[in-house]
């Protein structure tokens, strides 16, 4: 798993995130997670990208558990076991991608 924060003092919106995703030739689609929202455990055979546009997310990956606020961006290796929920009291919006080789 690789997790990158963001560090820019402004925050990307959702336009940019897309562009970036498409400049690494990936195929943006944007997910809301209502607040409080889970999504149980689950695995993908492929590596799942995504990038958290507004709210937070608690991945938890592989037993490792992780926050998630917006502009970070992690890559979650196909065959992991990951869930995530949206935490706080807003919803959670990701711009997601598939990356298949």
């Amino acid at each position: 798993m690789l997790v990158t924060r963001w560090q820019a003092p402004r925050l990307p919106e959702k336009a940019q995130i897309y562009m970036m995703f498409e400049a690494e030739g990936l195929e943006p689609v944007e997910e809301i997670l209502s607040a409080g929202q889970s999504v149980p455990d689950h695995r993908h055979p492929f590596d799942e990208v995504r990038m958290v546009a507004s709210g937070q997310m608690l991945l938890d990956i592989a037993g490792n558990q992780m926050l998630l606020r917006a502009g970070d961006k992690v890559v979650i290796p196909a065959n992991t076991r990951h869930s995530k929920r949206a935490e706080g009291t807003e919803d959670c919006v990701c711009i997601c991608a598939n990356q298949i080789y």
